[in-house]
């Protein structure tokens, strides 16, 4: 029968989503580099492999679409793969891009457009993952080991979301290819928040002192390198860091509410629920 094909799916919110389509009846295909044997329905995917394409798509008329992480040119990759997929009878694809376009990744805005020239093409613009405060991300690392967030953001907010959000919302566009969608929805959490904000928040609620660090761009991008980053997206990342700061990314939507029927979780709902990562 006809199912959902999630790329990334052992991922933050690939994972999310195949439990939640599963839940609602669909079949959900997880697509990955090392696919789980004890799963109902893995398969081998990968961007660097084209042959993998085809068996992925086999027998699937929907895909969710996570892009090759840390690049800034994932284009070429993602290009021979939506043809494969127009080919395959694809009636609905879902991308899961981002609401900050890295600088020097001119591709990206290309990429959304193609997308969504696809039949069914939707790109979900999702903010900052409100994961990326847990392990093993490189800033709950941190935070972890000595109690601070290192950034060149300052005072600057992001509108952070949690993945489960995320997945809800493409949930409710991928179980049911009856449901009106437009081809574009900004992905936010309630509000905008800044990096001391999250560090009170934590510290509010955990008990667990967190404090900030204020760094420069360079000295966040050689950390990024440090952590084993490619050069040019760990540049790209701290760069996006400068935006941020000047505010060009303070920017919340309703678009989960809209989706899914109820507002996205607040960042100390999100602390509440994994409140053990702090007092470990």
């Amino acid at each position: 029968m006809p199912g959902v094909l999630v790329t990334g799916g052992t991922g933050k919110t690939g994972k999310v989503l195949v439990q939640v389509l599963r839940n609602a009846g669909v079949q959900a295909r997880v697509a990955s580099r090392n696919p789980a044997a004890a799963d109902p329905d893995p398969i081998r995917f990968d961007w660097n492999d084209p042959t993998t394409y085809g068996p992925a798509l086999d027998g699937m008329d929907r895909v969710f679409l996570l892009p090759p992480v840390e690049s800034v040119d994932p284009l070429p990759l993602v290009e021979p793969f939506l043809r494969r997929a127009q080919r395959a009878g694809v009636q609905r694809l879902v991308m899961l891009g981002s609401a900050i376009v890295l600088p020097n990744a001119p591709s990206a805005v290309e990429m959304a457009a193609q997308v969504q020239d696809q039949p069914g093409g939707v790109v979900l613009r999702a903010s900052g993952f409100m994961q990326n405060f847990l392990r093993p991300h490189p800033l709950a690392e941190h935070i972890h080991r000595l109690g601070e967030i290192r950034t060149a953001a300052g005072d600057g907010r992001l509108g952070w979301v949690d993945a489960r959000d995320i997945a809800a919302s493409a949930a409710a566009l991928l179980a049911d290819l009856e449901v009106d969608a437009r081809s574009d929805y900004l992905i936010t959490g309630p509000h905008g928040m800044s990096y001391p904000q999250a560090a009170q928040i934590i510290t509010a609620q955990t008990g667990r002192r967190v404090r900030v660090e204020r760094i420069t761009e360079e000295e966040q991008a050689a950390a990024h390198r440090a952590s084993g980053m490619p050069t040019a997206f760990a540049d790209a990342l701290a760069a996006v860091e400068r935006g941020i700061k000047e505010g060009r990314e303070d920017q919340v939507s309703t678009a989960v509410l809209e989706l899914t029927g109820r507002p996205p979780r607040t960042f100390a709902e999100f602390v509440s629920d994994h409140a053990y990562e702090w007092t470990q």
